[in-house]
């Protein structure tokens, strides 16, 4: 008998708080990455899965920002070098013995809803982040991309930028690989 009340009571939890998630409004949440030194801010729902630095297989002719194709679990994905793209200067890299390849950078592949094979160098992978951490920051100036949104900052004063991966598989530049 008190078996049966404690699964009524917890459908009854569970039930009251599904109802309140379906109320909240969504909540928009972000990969954190770092790319030359400045702090990105990558949507979950446009983000795909990470990986490793992977080997490349070059492309002849093409912009300098696309460093080749690499096999991403069974599929050719075309892999960005992001801060060339953006035409942000990469610090002076610190390799270490015990860092060794975890400062090599990772590919952010995109989320498959953004019908792209295509994956993005980021330096590191910084966690996740809420929008409901963040303060507004600056307003971007007008020469800034417009795939770069608001920028952000977080409670420790860092500035962050949300990257439209969206918007930047759309952009006209990215898709025009071709020297």
């Amino acid at each position: 008998m008190a078996n049966k009340e404690a699964l009524r009571d917890l459908q009854k939890r569970l039930a009251t708080r599904l109802q309140a998630a379906r109320e909240q409004a969504p909540t928009r949440n972000w990969l954190a990455v770092e790319i030359a030194g400045h702090g990105f801010l990558l949507p979950l729902d446009q983000a795909g899965e990470i990986f490793p630095m992977s080997a490349l297989q070059s492309v002849p002719h093409s912009q300098p920002w696309f460093l080749g194709v690499a096999n991403l679990r069974g599929q050719l994905h075309g892999v960005v070098d992001l801060p060339a793209f953006l035409g942000l200067a990469r610090p002076v890299a610190r390799w270490s013995q015990e860092q060794g390849a975890r400062d090599a950078g990772r590919l952010v592949a995109m989320n498959s809803s953004l019908q792209l094979n295509a994956a993005l160098v980021v330096d590191r992978l910084l966690g996740l982040r809420n929008p409901a951490d963040m303060v507004a920051g600056n307003t971007p100036s007008p020469d800034t991309p417009h795939f770069i949104g608001q920028q952000v900052v977080d409670d420790k004063g860092r500035a962050w930028y949300e990257l439209d991966l969206a918007a930047l598989t759309a952009d006209e530049a990215f898709l025009k690989i071709d020297a």
